[in-house]
């Protein structure tokens, strides 16, 4: 239902503030331009305009608008409008406000209200020279002003940019509503995540999702928790190492995109493309790891320990981040010193290979060791062996996620031993030849992207180990097919 007792109070306003304006332009003062590029001509020349910054006009002269006989009355009858705090947040005046030369600091806002009406005013007037009061802005203005009240916090809207991935289609919806968009000229976008300089595709991907807050602080605070969820999936799904921008913008309902810190953000690390046949694989990961994903358990603490290395500006100082979250799943209380090279060999190596992986840990503690007394340098050799340990702790941690292996990975890892050391009898009794797995890379070499051959007589060389050890094996082709 319309106020038009508030509605009448504001245009009065309008019409007073409207003569006080232009009598201060009929004396001389002069509404001041900015040279904005528009874009580009036909032969790729820019195009450049003059904008006039009639806000930063009012702006100057706010203080004697607010001492006119009509700001009063409606200032007090915007103090009783139900949204008048949700408009605020759709225009997002508190930005517009704050820090900005638009506005006397001298004399601050003195309350929501007469944030609102300064808004309002320069949306009237908006790129005018002259203070001539246009019906039809007023009615739209005045309109904005009434859906506030009216408006549906599912239309508060985040978008986020995702760098270090590329994506075949132009958009792929994943669970939750969160989408993944190419940006493309002219979409209704920030600006600042458009494709600048004529590219039809910008050189990352925007993220989109809603919120159901009506404030766009509360709605970044929401959208920070599912962005930091969404990255962790896809740091799991593939290798590249993607990252989210630093701003997030929020808009709510028709408002303004108002921009918002998100996090300091690291460099992306190589490049995670999801081609148009592993769309419906990547939805199906995402919605698994949101709903699987532990909160208070050593998996849990690994999983955070995995997210803080990939965020790290260097390679390097992730290292030991890595390895903390390996010596949380596979070195518990009562675990005997030294235990991670071999339990990590058992479950992520066949067994002609796990001395190499043993030897591989071997080194990256060094490594870390170096690092801690500032001894390590980066290079090709020492990023490898940085990226091979955080390889192996993203397979582990996405297959006890997704249900393929037990949370009690110390306890698996020293059983594999156990069936290892026992069935080595039964080769030497066999001719020819122990059956040899063999993990094959599939077309990206990520989760669900492999699969395992076991060479020989139909496992049979396996068989005689015993049924136990068969279901071992069973966990550790598993986790093979994820490490590729």
């Amino acid at each position: 239902m319309r106020s038009y007792q508030l509605q009448t109070a504001i245009t009065e306003f309008f019409e007073e503030a409207a003569t006080h304006l232009q009598v201060e332009v009929d004396g001389g003062s002069e509404v001041s331009f900015e040279i904005d590029r528009g874009g580009f001509s036909a032969a790729r020349t820019p195009l450049y305009c003059y904008q006039p910054l009639t806000r930063e006009f009012i702006g100057e002269r706010w203080r004697a608008l607010t001492g006119l006989a009509s700001y009063r009355r409606a200032a007090v009858a915007l103090e009783g409008f139900a949204g008048l705090q949700r408009y605020i947040s759709i225009v997002g005046a508190r930005s517009s406000l704050d820090g900005s030369s638009t506005y006397d600091h001298a004399s601050p806002p003195r309350g929501d209200a007469e944030v609102a009406l300064w808004v309002m005013l320069g949306e009237v007037f908006d790129e005018q020279t002259q203070f001539d009061l246009r019906p039809e802005r007023v009615q739209s203005t005045l309109d904005r002003l009434e859906r506030a009240a009216l408006g549906s916090p599912e239309g508060t809207a985040l978008v986020a940019t995702l760098h270090g991935m590329t994506i075949a289609s132009t958009e792929l919806i994943l669970t939750g509503g969160v989408r993944l968009v190419a940006a493309a000229p002219g979409a209704d976008l920030p600006e600042e995540v458009l494709p600048v300089d004529g590219q039809e595709r910008a050189d990352h991907l925007v993220v989109v999702l809603t919120s159901g807050h009506d404030t766009a602080e509360d709605a970044a605070a929401d959208g920070r928790a599912v962005l930091r969820d969404l990255l962790g999936s896809l740091r799991l799904f593939g290798d590249g190492r993607v990252e989210l921008g630093e701003l997030v913008w929020v808009r709510i309902d028709d408002g303004r995109w108002r921009p918002l810190a998100l996090a300091d953000a690291a460099q992306p690390q190589g490049m995670l493309v999801v081609t148009p046949d592993q769309e419906d694989e990547l939805r199906a990961f995402c919605n698994l790891v949101s709903r699987r994903t532990p909160t208070a358990n050593a998996v849990a603490w690994a999983l955070n320990r995995f997210q803080m290395g990939c965020g790290r500006e260097h390679e390097l100082e992730g290292l030991s981040d890595y390895l903390s979250a390996l010596r949380a799943l596979l070195e518990p209380d009562g675990s005997p010193r030294g235990a991670l090279a071999g339990r990590l060999a058992a479950l992520c190596a066949v067994p002609s290979e796990r001395a190499q992986l043993a030897d591989l840990v071997t080194r990256a503690l060094a490594l870390e060791r170096d690092v801690v007394e500032g001894n390590a340098t980066a290079h090709g050799t020492s990023t490898k062996l940085v990226r091979t340990v955080a390889d192996h702790l993203r397979a582990l941690l996405r297959d006890v996620i997704c249900g393929h292996l037990d949370y009690d990975l110390a306890t698996l890892a020293d059983e594999l031993l156990v069936a290892d050391s026992s069935r080595e009898p039964a080769h030497a009794d066999t001719e020819g030849a122990p059956p040899r797995i063999t993990a094959a890379r599939g077309p990206r070499g990520g989760w669900n992207a492999e699969e395992v051959w076991l060479e020989g007589d139909d496992l049979a060389a396996s068989a005689s180990a015993g049924g136990h050890a068969r279901e071992l094996d069973k966990q550790q082709q598993r986790l093979l097919r994820t490490l590729g």
